[in-house]
């Protein structure tokens, strides 16, 4: 067990803004959030999940809704602890536990945020490993977990409880369409799990890789050494494009952020084009002349090119001047199980074949251990 400090919070917005592939919300704010509990005087302690013990009762955290609505729209700050709250009093039971639902974007901080007001510890690890736009894309419910019972807030105090959906899309669907009629935007809490199910399904030791992958950028950025350079060693990923924001088409969908994003290239791509389409999170990078760079569930991730700072789909704009970065997904991502809910067939891409980059998905955090 380790206590989070404000150094690791810096750490890990640019980790987990990274790792979010484009969605799960602006970090920043998240990390505001988070930050103020710290200084508040409240703790926010991390455990592995071998540390879990086997009585435990441990519920997924985080944000629903369109990154874009997130970010604009005013919060209490409470939502998720809301909803965690109410789903104590369905279950009879309380949490001992909170797990992050997904390592991305504010979503890898709004665990932090409930586990300081609840005085409960934080699971190191998430159900993605990543960010994916839709609740059933999470290894907690590929590999068995039942979604429900699960509960929503907003931020008027309004609360949601699912009893029984056992269909994971299906509560996708009635969650989502809950969501949007909550303004856009919700706290979650859900599935309720056993320490075997947490152990059985979570990506691990994800909250240590954001963390060290944010303080790699951070350790090059003060040393005026390449950022890019310094998050390509922790992760394992590797550049696929660098160029410059040329158009933007982004539009709100049935609660999702859909949208196309053009660039052209400069440095070594200079002269080629590059598409990414995205869905909260980025999808499909192909070039001008057809060819698949990376596809979902391999990470693509869009940083800028001097800094390394992530750039979420709701701050894409023209002229960024950025690098396109593909990481390999974690394991868990890539099996016959996984594949057909969080593969490009998943998100309308039927006839694209699923060629999973080269490398281990934070191999650069399994070598920093070794040395250690």
């Amino acid at each position: 067990m380790w206590n989070v400090t404000e150094a690791a919070l810096e750490a890990l917005a640019i980790g987990a803004g990274i790792l979010g592939t484009g969605g799960g919300g602006n970090p920043y704010i998240g990390k505001l959030e988070a930050r103020q509990q710290l200084r508040m005087g409240r703790a926010i302690q991390v455990v592995s999940v071998d540390e879990v013990p086997d009585d435990a009762l441990i519920t997924g955290v985080g944000g629903m809704g369109a990154p874009i609505v997130s970010n604009e729209r005013v919060h209490r700050g409470d939502e998720p602890l809301a909803a965690m709250r109410a789903l104590e009093r369905h279950l009879g039971r309380q949490f001992t536990h909170v797990i992050p639902g997904e390592i991305g974007g504010s979503n890898s901080m709004t665990p932090m945020v409930v586990a300081a007001q609840a005085g409960l510890p934080v699971i190191d690890g998430d159900g993605m490993g990543r960010a994916f736009p839709e609740l059933q894309m999470d290894t907690f419910t590929i590999y068995g977990v039942t979604p429900t019972p699960g509960a929503l807030a907003d931020p008027r105090g309004h609360l949601a409880i699912f009893d029984k959906v056992s269909d994971p899309a299906a509560f996708e669907r009635y969650a989502r369409a809950v969501t949007i009629q909550m303004g856009g935007s919700t706290g979650y809490a859900f599935p309720p799990m056993t320490s075997e199910e947490v152990r059985r399904t979570t990506v691990r030791d994800t909250v240590t890789l954001a963390i060290a992958l944010g303080e790699a950028v951070l350790r090059a950025r003060a040393g005026h050494v390449n950022p890019v350079d310094a998050a390509l060693r922790v992760t394992g990923g590797q550049r696929l494009f660098h160029g410059q924001i040329v158009d933007v088409e982004r539009r709100l969908v049935g609660g999702f952020a859909r949208g196309v994003l053009q660039l052209d290239g400069s440095g070594p791509d200079a002269g080629a084009t590059l598409r990414i389409d995205f869905q909260n999170e980025n999808l499909i990078a192909r070039t001008g002349d057809g060819e698949i760079l990376a596809v979902v569930p391999d990470l693509i991730c869009i940083v800028d090119q001097d800094t390394a700072e992530p750039v979420t789909t709701e701050i894409l704009r023209y002229g960024l001047r950025v690098v396109v970065v593909g990481i390999p997904a974690p394991a868990m991502l890539k099996t016959p199980e996984a594949l057909p809910v969080i593969g490009p067939a998943a998100f309308g891409y039927p006839d694209v074949p699923f060629h999973p980059l080269p490398g281990v998905y934070g191999s650069g955090l399994a070598k920093r251990a070794a040395a250690v």
